[in-house]
Parts: C-alpha cells; sequence; structure tokens
C-alpha cells in the first residue's frame, strides 16, 4: 500500500500520552507511516490504576478555588506530571508562562469548561514539539454556537480550509471556543468527538482510535472469559450494542465520519501489531464468516403487560398506554406486542415509587382485562448482520437458553433483523450471555 496517497487521522487517548515512555510509543506509530498527518491527543491518563488523571486534577483544582481553598498542592502535581514528560523526551519547550496563565485565570475565577480543556492544551504543545508538526489550537478551528451546541458547519468550513495549508499538526482534543472566545469543551468522549470532527474536515481515509485496548469484544470479559474480538462492525451495529450496555465509542463521537463515510480503526498503543476493530459504514466489502457481531444487556428493567381483548381493533389503544408515560415524563424502551397484549419495557428506577399511579392511569385510559408489573428484568441485545441471511439464528439462541431451563420473560426483534432482544430474569442474566455466546462461538 503506498501510504502517501492515504490521509489518516490520529487521535490518542490518556493512556497512550500518560507518560514520557507512552509519548515515545505514540510518536513511533505516528511516524511509521507518513500518511498519519494529522493528529488529536488528549490529556495524560492514569500511568497506574491508583493514579489520577490529569483532567481530574484539573477540575479539583478549579473546584477548591471556587470554595476559596487553597488548590496550590495539586496545581504542583499537574505541573510535575508535564514537566516530567518534558524532561523524559529531553524536551526544549518551556511551559512556565502558559502554567501562569493558568494559575491566574483559576484564581480570578475563570470556567470550569476552560480549567478542565488544558489538559489537552498542554499535551497537545508537547506533542507538536516532540514529533515535529504544526500546533493548532483547537478553539481557533472548533466552534460552538451561543447556546453551548457544537457548530458542524462552521468548523468544518474553517478547519477544513486551514488544515488544507497545514500537512501536519497536532490539534488538542475535548474542546473549541464559543462567539465571545470562550472555551467550551464537549461533554462526554471529547476527545474521541474531536477527533472525528477532524478526520471529516480534512476527509482522511481512515479515522485511528488509538487507546489501551485492541479493539471491541465479542461480548463483556467480566461475564465471557476470552471473548473474541470484533474484527468488523457496522456503524449500526455498534449503535445497537452502544445503546445495549456495551462499552464501545459514543456515538457523538462517530457522528461526523459516519456522515463523511469515513471508517474508524480502533487501534491498541501498547500492541501497535494488532489490526484492532474496524468501524465501517458498510460491511458488504468485508469477509465475514461470523453469525452475531456482538452481545450486549442490561440489568435494571421493569415490564408493564397489559391483556385485552381486541385491543387490535380499538384505535388509538397503543396512544393513549403511551400517553400515560408522555404525561408522567418517562420514556420507554422496548414495545413488544400481540393481538391481545401489549407490553411497554421501562427502566426500573423511572417508575419506582409509582407503580400504583401508572397502573391506576393505564386503567382509566384503556380498561384492561389484565395490567401488571414485573420487575428485575435483563435485557440482552443479541447483534449481527450474519443473521439477516442464516436461517435458523433464532431457533439456536432460545434453544441454548431453554435447554439451562431459563424462563425468557420477553422478546423483541426489529424489522431489520440485525438484533433479537430478550429479557430473562436479572438472577439469570450472566449466564444467558455466557450462553449465547457459546452456542455460537464456544
Amino acid at each position: 500500500m503506498d501510504y502517501n496517497q492515504e490521509k489518516k487521522v490520529v487521535k490518542f487517548g490518556g493512556s497512550s500520552l500518560s507518560c514520557d515512555a507512552q509519548f515515545i510509543k505514540s510518536a513511533a506509530i505516528i511516524k511509521s507511516e507518513p500518511s498519519r498527518r494529522y493528529v488529536v491527543p488528549s490529556a495524560p491518563g492514569k500511568r497506574f490504576s491508583e493514579d489520577t488523571k490529569v483532567t481530574d486534577m484539573l477540575i479539583r483544582c478549579y473546584e477548591l478555588a471556587s470554595r476559596g481553598e487553597d488548590y496550590s498542592a495539586v496545581f504542583e502535581d499537574i505541573k510535575g506530571r508535564y514537566n516530567s514528560i518534558i524532561e523524559g523526551l529531553s524536551l526544549k519547550v518551556n511551559l512556565e508562562d502558559e502554567y501562569a496563565v493558568i494559575d491566574e485565570k483559576i484564581k480570578s475565577g475563570t470556567t470550569l469548561d476552560y480549567v478542565a480543556s488544558r489538559g489537552e492544551y498542554l499535551n497537545g504543545i508537547l506533542l507538536a514539539d516532540f514529533i515535529g508538526y504544526e500546533f493548532v489550537d483547537a478553539a481557533d478551528v472548533i466552534f460552538f454556537d451561543s447556546n453551548g451546541v457544537f457548530d458542524a458547519d462552521k468548523t468544518n468550513n474553517i478547519m477544513s480550509a486551514r488544515l488544507q495549508k497545514t500537512e501536519n499538526a497536532v490539534i488538542p482534543g475535548f474542546y473549541g471556543s464559543m462567539p465571545d472566545g470562550g472555551i467550551k469543551t464537549f461533554s462526554r468522549g471529547g476527545s474521541d468527538v474531536s477527533g472525528a470532527i477532524v478526520a471529516r474536515a480534512v476527509m482522511a481515509d481512515i479515522y485511528e482510535n488509538w487507546t489501551d485496548v485492541s479493539g471491541f469484544l465479542m461480548c463483556d470479559p467480566r461475564i465471557v472469559e476470552n471473548p473474541k474480538p470484533i474484527k468488523v462492525i457496522t456503524y449500526r451495529e455498534l449503535r445497537e450494542l452502544s445503546y445495549m450496555g456495551a462499552t464501545v465509542l459514543h456515538e457523538d463521537s462517530i457522528f461526523p465520519v459516519k456522515l463523511a463515510g469515513i471508517p474508524i480503526n480502533i487501534r491498541n498503543t501498547n500492541n501497535p501489531s494488532d489490526v484492532g476493530t474496524m468501524i465501517v459504514p458498510s460491511a458488504e466489502e468485508y469477509q465475514n464468516r461470523d453469525i452475531l457481531t456482538g452481545i450486549a444487556g442490561k440489568k435494571g428493567f421493569a415490564v408493564i403487560r397489559i391483556e385485552k381483548d381486541m385491543m387490535n381493533q380499538e384505535k388509538g389503544f397503543g396512544m393513549r398506554v403511551l400517553s400515560v408515560f408522555n404525561d408522567m415524563g418517562m420514556s420507554f424502551e422496548h414495545l413488544p406486542s400481540g393481538i391481545d397484549t401489549m407490553s411497554v419495557v421501562i427502566a426500573e428506577k423511572d417508575i419506582k415509587g409509582l407503580e400504583s399511579e401508572i397502573l391506576t392511569r393505564i386503567s382509566r385510559e384503556v380498561n384492561p382485562d389484565n395490567i401488571d408489573i414485573e420487575t428485575n428484568l435483563g435485557l440482552i441485545a443479541v447483534v449481527g448482520r450474519g443473521m439477516i441471511n442464516t436461517p435458523g439464528t433464532a431457533y439456536r439462541i432460545f434453544k441454548a437458553v431453554a435447554a439451562e431451563n431459563i424462563n425468557v420473560r420477553m422478546i423483541d426483534q426489529g424489522s431489520s433483523e440485525l438484533n433479537i432482544i430478550i429479557g430473562v430474569d436479572e438472577k439469570e442474566f450472566n449466564r444467558t450471555i455466557e450462553l449465547i455466546y457459546n452456542e455460537f462461538c464456544g
């Protein structure tokens, strides 16, 4: 492959840039391919399990200062983290002026967003100096409107024009600027979001997201020992697994690249030879022998079961049921139904203490023959594009579960046939995931 013809955006998480040794690993990855032209760094993460992330330390400084308490010791620890990286890499860059500006702004009562963003900002300066790339402050190319909402069009236009003039650049993740020049941070997975924004702006061939794991696993390793890795997953499958609790990229962090049709490659900084997981718009060009892509689930649900003869002929029945939840400010998760039955699956915490009121309101609206609430429900999503063209998938799932006398309390399958969701008692949750995984991958 001619890497000079490719254009990659690479994002490094906090664990990948936690210390000088990790900087060296990350720099080697960047320099190994000329196509890795744009780099998005996070703030230094934990160096060991008991360590503290720099962003958390910065937030601690803000909290202490806002109460009028002394934060100097924490701030000195932050400076020590960066100075140890500078010393370990023998960098000539000096951050003393930057420290002074941050310190003065904390004292004068700046915003939490500004303070929290400085971890990425300072790390970006150091990484740019170490690898010889130009430093581009995210505040100059990522924008939010006056309501704090990300301005995608303005950002894409200005960033695209700016980076077209720059062969190689480091753009810190996690933050951008408001119309008044103030700093605004992304709320969740901020650096992942920034990396995706940069990838879209330069129309990258691939967006590489480097972290401390070799991609995604088919299910939670705390439930199934050594689950198989996911080599290729589509955006739709990713969304299904993420929604059901899998620890994968948040939807906001993939939307810009999904919009542009750019693949994401999740890679491991500590094992760069691992191919990781490819997240793609469509998997048609990738061979897939696996029926399932992944299994994920969440506990803590309740199901409200409503029975009434001929409900299917009663106009507005479902609308009246759902209006009860709407009026009470609740959202439902799933809505499996039959010709004379309707079930509403909802988070158990949302109805706690309101069970009697919900039953009374629904009874008043639709006069059911029978209505009850069951709790302690765990939902498990079995996701896979391979299920669409594979007869007998559902049979195999339920056969594996029934063989161990596990009662399936709910079944829900979308029209896309991309996933099957089953509900089981929470006490059977882990065992059910194990059984399904072993049926298809054991």
